[in-house]
């Protein structure tokens, strides 16, 4: 029988190998797609015994895992998985995940084919230079020019600082800008907001306009919405200087943003909701997930006599280390498939009817009904996007505290936010409701709230206190 010191011993070198298998799996379970797909990939690279196979094979991939399993990794597994409460926690049933189906494989490419390289604002500005008839010179002038143009498509720096950079002579900046600011888009090159805006009315031969004017002479005024101000300085009603702001409004502040790249033109959901015959489908993305397997090379190794106790004991640890992987892999798709399905049972309002009727949910709900903590929820949805029939939206949107009604219903912080944006839009713009008219006409509709909330949530929603948003 073994003594307390063998047991120890035994217990030591568990947890030894559980530190690092426990960051691999936590580290899997918080990885989008697309980072696990290279997690995965790079663990292939450095462990010889796991292989890929094909989609159509995928899955009997868990049932040949665990077919194949020999006693001896079946109990060192199930002693690391119970050495961790946090492990255990997101340790849930083990069942193969769904995938799409080959026409939705073909329609997914297909789309990932199409999309079209983006050309920068840098690569537009000098192909309109390369049209230019000039001289070395001045072409190099401009050149510099060019490359000091933000993505937004302002100038960073002054002719006099590219002047003293480059010794170029600061007249031969002066003059080129000039033709940079003739480029496409309108008011490319301008060195401040005032600028873009005056460059953008003079192409629209708007030199002489009031727009140019107050834009020259009342900027500051303007950015405040200033309106009566401006209007007794320029002899003008109110009204007037209201119909030149919006039509000052119409130009582009940033024009330089038309080329500016989004983060790949696409997010990549981790689950899909479909609503078939009347009832919501989930789909669990795994076609980015290459399915794996033990190769039954080294299982013959190990069952043969052939081979030496270093390379039983090399092959018996990547295989351990190799099935570790797969565990964790189907573990992860079963925890969001799980948090998934508890996402579409409570937001049904919101998938038929959009993000007012969004309900309040918070993830130690969702860990209760799943059976994990609700940090391993945390983890499950971070990064992690589902494409509904309402959009696609990042898993944690679904995540937010709430408030009571009168009546008792629960209505969600986004419902509230699309409340005061509703009420915001049909306002009357000569009287526009203040927040403490919102709070009360909330509070008419059962809805409690704290002037300071409706204060913070129009910030959020990008919408200008009362006195900014009145209209003459």
């Amino acid at each position: 029988m073994a003594g307390p010191g063998m047991h120890q011993s035994q217990n030591l070198s568990l947890q030894q190998v559980l530190a690092p298998q426990l960051q691999q799996s936590l580290l899997i379970l918080q990885a989008p797609l697309l980072e696990l797909r290279n997690l995965v990939q790079q663990e292939m690279e450095t462990n010889p015994v796991l292989e890929e196979l094909s989609s159509e094979v995928g899955s009997e991939t868990a049932d040949d895992t665990k077919s194949t399993a020999d006693e001896e990794f079946k109990e060192e597994f199930d002693q690391l998985a119970k050495l961790d409460d946090e492990w255990r926690d997101y340790m849930a049933q083990s069942s193969s995940y769904s995938s799409r189906s080959q026409d939705d494989e073909e329609k997914r490419q297909f789309f990932l084919d199409s999309i079209a390289t983006q050309e920068t604002l840098q690569q537009h500005l000098m192909g309109q230079l390369n049209q230019a008839p000039l001289d070395a010179n001045d072409r190099k002038t401009a050149e510099v020019i060019i490359g000091n143009i933000d993505d937004s498509g302002f100038l960073q720096s002054t002719p006099e600082d590219m002047s003293m950079n480059t010794g170029i002579p600061q007249e031969e900046f002066e003059l080129m800008l000039t033709l940079v600011q003739s480029f496409y888009p309108p008011g490319v090159g301008a060195r401040d907001l005032q600028e873009c805006l005056l460059i953008q009315l003079k192409r629209d031969g708007k030199g002489n306009s009031l727009e140019y004017k107050i834009i020259s002479e009342h900027m500051q005024d303007l950015g405040k919405r200033r309106f009566p101000e401006i209007a007794r300085r320029m002899g003008l009603s109110a009204e007037q200087v209201q119909k030149c702001a919006n039509n000052i409004a119409q130009l582009d502040p940033r024009p330089g943003q038309i080329f500016a790249e989004s983060p790949q033109n696409y997010v990549l959901p981790d689950v899909t909701v479909e609503k078939i015959d009347g009832e919501y489908q989930i789909i669990l993305n795994g076609e980015q997930i290459p399915h794996l397997r033990i190769s039954n090379t080294y299982k013959d190794i190990m069952s043969g006599d052939g081979s030496g106790s270093e390379v039983k004991d090399y092959i018996r640890d990547k295989i351990r280390s190799g099935k570790f992987l797969i565990k964790s892999i189907h573990q992860r798709q079963q925890t969001i498939s799980n948090i998934a399905h508890q996402i579409v049972a409570r937001q049904r309002g919101f998938l038929d009817h959009g993000s007012a009727h969004l309900k309040p949910m918070t993830m130690v709900q969702i860990a209760d009904a799943v059976g994990v903590h609700e940090t391993t929820v945390s983890r499950a949805i971070s990064g992690k996007y589902m494409s509904t029939p309402q959009g696609v939206f990042e898993m944690k949107y679904f995540f937010t505290p709430g408030y009571q009604t009168s009546s008792g219903e629960a209505m969600s912080n986004t419902s509230v936010k699309e409340a005061i944006l509703d009420l915001v839009k049909n306002e009357d713009g000569n009287a526009p409701l203040s927040d403490k008219e919102i709070v009360e006409i909330l509070s008419e509709r059962g809805i409690p709230i704290a002037r300071r909330t409706v204060a913070k949530y129009r910030t959020e929603l990008n919408i200008l206190p009362s006195n900014m948003r009145r209209k003459y």
